[in-house]
């Protein structure tokens, strides 16, 4: 069976499933890399550490899902480093500003972030993107693209099914519930 170029687990062979559950791994993955990378960032930004997110857990949605598109739309240029970099900003920064505005516009001016007030904003549109973030994305999402597809894909090879299954989909399935409850404790729009 042909491989669909948008396969990012096409060179792994992994099949539906696996590649179903090392894409939710890396959801997960993900939203913890941004919820680090911003506890960091803030507490230089402001000077003292401050709880990212709305949920109990370490990780930040927006990140997460921010990765599995880049995962699947870097996909066809994966063999260029260059082209897999330049692709990741600039969906990366896209993604950001689209979903910075429609939440701004359509949630009551909600704003989850705001590059208006920090430093390093330089390049800032709207406060819902700079070139800072684009940056950041740029190169942090071919590093887990690089590093992370290999060794999923040597790890659904190896362990048992049952295996594989607990380590990809227990922590996503902690991921989802700690943002719908979130959603559902706190409101959305509180």
């Amino acid at each position: 069976m042909k491989r669909s170029k948008w396969d990012p687990f096409r060179e792994q062979g992994l099949d539906f499933w696996q590649a179903a559950k090392a894409s939710a791994l890396i959801f997960v993955i993900s939203g913890i890399s941004g919820w680090i990378y911003e506890e960091l960032f803030y507490r230089i930004n402001d000077g003292y550490f401050s709880w990212r997110g709305h949920g109990m857990g370490p990780w930040l949605p927006i990140y997460a899902f921010g990765m599995v598109i880049l995962l699947f739309v870097t996909a066809p240029v994966m063999k260029s480093k260059w082209k897999t970099v330049l692709l990741c900003a600039a969906v990366s920064g896209g993604f950001e500003y689209l979903v910075g505005w429609a939440l701004y516009r359509f949630f009551g001016g909600l704003r989850l972030w705001d590059y208006n007030v920090e430093k390093w904003n330089w390049g800032n549109i709207g406060g819902f993107v700079c070139i800072r973030s684009v940056l950041v994305f740029a190169l942090a999402a071919p590093l887990l693209i690089y590093t992370l597809v290999p060794f999923l894909g040597k790890m659904a090879k190896k362990l048992p099914g049952w295996a594989y299954t607990l380590i990809t989909l227990l922590p996503f399935g902690l991921f989802v519930l700690d943002i719908v409850s979130g959603y559902l404790v706190k409101g959305f729009w509180n």
